[in-house]
């Protein structure tokens, strides 16, 4: 194929080290490190609604971000096949916008959300946890890490840009945010993806810097809402939270319109005829090609063709998509089982985290070393309290739900635990 002009130098500039160019594109090396790391590999085993390894057929984020991927890609191929602005020669790359796919939860904790606002409660007054804010860590500072010198996976800053999902710092607004933020230690991050260009003032100030994406960030992110929000209720269904009585029980407290109505009477339709996965899998299609590109102007469209456009969804798309969140949101995630599991994924991660914060922060005397050495230095290396708390805090989110769990249990189960279980 002809060298894509979409992407210019600006786009491909690592962060950190460069690193040695081979036969394969920038953004393939990107997907390769990403595809190839321990901490992606964790996705297979944290949660993405139901508790991970209950049941073999349900979502992980291992498999969700597969599905992201997947749908990132083919509106990649749906947005050239429609031609003008993008042309053989001219056009968003599809492997940038995988990679993208697959990094855009792996800072996500054990337990799901629920672990994430444990987390978000525990570190409200020591710079916040966000979960795309610990994207952005490990991309940069933890995958890869070794005691030469060497930090993260030396992202391309298109890769960066693409998981950016929110760009303001945490001190950045008025009162300390639970989430949609990114830490303040990430300013330069931020100044590198924008590759020095002063941030309007007005921009900076306002909600809407969350807003500016690139538009690679934009199809992940719209890949990410066509995937949660179809293949939640999938699981839901599989799982007996969503059952015919129980949706219409919901719908009986919402005001359904003729449009939402539509979707109950196909969503009911597909589970009689037990065709619910097809249903759904042909409704991402539909979400994939509701997909176009607009042009736009701003402070970074004269470097980059990734801030010239903008993805635009048609609004029949977005309501559907935005309907079956909030019916999974308030039938599967306020259902008394999953707010079990929030109780016991804070007990757990609270419980853990005072431990060793009593352990490695408090005391004077004797540390009792609970942690593995790598980490007991990383923590006592840190000179300044919240430096700690963040350490600890990076521990617990690259925990698997299985490893917090074994771990919760040899610290705190008497009858649990051998020195043969402590590696």
């Amino acid at each position: 194929m002809p060298q894509n002009r979409f992407y210019n130098a600006f786009d491909t500039q690592e962060w950190g080290t460069s690193r040695k160019t081979d036969y394969r594109s920038p953004f393939q090396i990107d997907r390769d490190r990403i595809i190839h790391a321990h901490a992606f590999r964790k996705l297979q085993s944290k949660t993405q609604v139901f508790l991970s390894g209950e049941y073999d057929f349900y979502r992980t984020r291992l498999t969700h971000s597969m599905e992201v991927a997947q749908i990132g890609r083919s509106i990649c191929h749906f947005l050239l096949s429609r031609g003008d602005p993008l042309k053989e020669d001219f056009y968003i790359d599809s492997d940038l916008v995988e990679a993208s796919s697959l990094a855009h939860d792996m800072g996500h904790p054990p337990f799901g959300h629920s672990g994430e606002r444990t987390l978000q409660e525990l570190m409200k007054r020591r710079g916040g946890f966000e979960g795309n804010a610990q994207t952005l860590h490990l991309l940069c500072e933890t995958m890869y890490q070794n005691e030469s010198g060497v930090k993260g996976m030396q992202p391309t800053r298109a890769l960066l840009d693409g998981v950016l999902k929110y760009k303001k710092l945490y001190t950045e607004f008025a009162t300390p945010p639970l989430n949609h933020f990114i830490y303040d230690s990430q300013g330069p991050v931020r100044d590198f993806v924008f590759g020095g260009n002063r941030i309007p003032g007005g921009l900076t100030k306002s909600e809407s810097l969350n807003d500016f994406k690139s538009v690679e960030c934009q199809i992940m992110d719209w890949a990410d809402d066509a995937a949660y929000s179809l293949n939640d209720i999938v699981d839901g269904v599989r799982a007996g939270f969503l059952t015919v009585e129980r949706v219409e029980r919901w719908a009986g407290g919402e005001k359904i319109g003729p449009l939402e109505q539509r979707h109950l009477d196909s969503f009911f339709d597909a589970i009689r005829k037990d065709r619910l996965e097809n249903t759904f899998s042909k409704k991402i299609g539909t979400f994939i090609q509701a997909c176009r590109l607009k042009e736009r102007d701003n402070f970074m469209a004269g470097k980059t063709n990734r801030y010239k456009y903008d993805l635009v969804v048609e609004e029949t798309a977005r309501t559907e998509a935005n309907f079956f969140k909030k019916m999974a949101n308030d039938v599967i995630f306020e259902s008394p089982q999953l707010e079990q599991l929030e109780h016991k994924a804070r007990v757990v991660i609270i419980a853990i985290f005072n431990a060793i914060w009593e352990n490695y922060a408090q005391r004077n005397e004797r540390v009792i070393r609970i942690l593995p050495g790598n980490v007991s230095r990383l923590i006592e290396a840190e000179k300044t309290q919240d430096g700690k708390a963040r350490r600890i805090c990076d521990f617990l989110a690259g925990q698997t739900d299985g490893m917090i769990s074994r771990t919760y249990r040899r610290l705190f189960d008497p009858e649990f635990g051998s020195f043969r279980d402590l590696n």
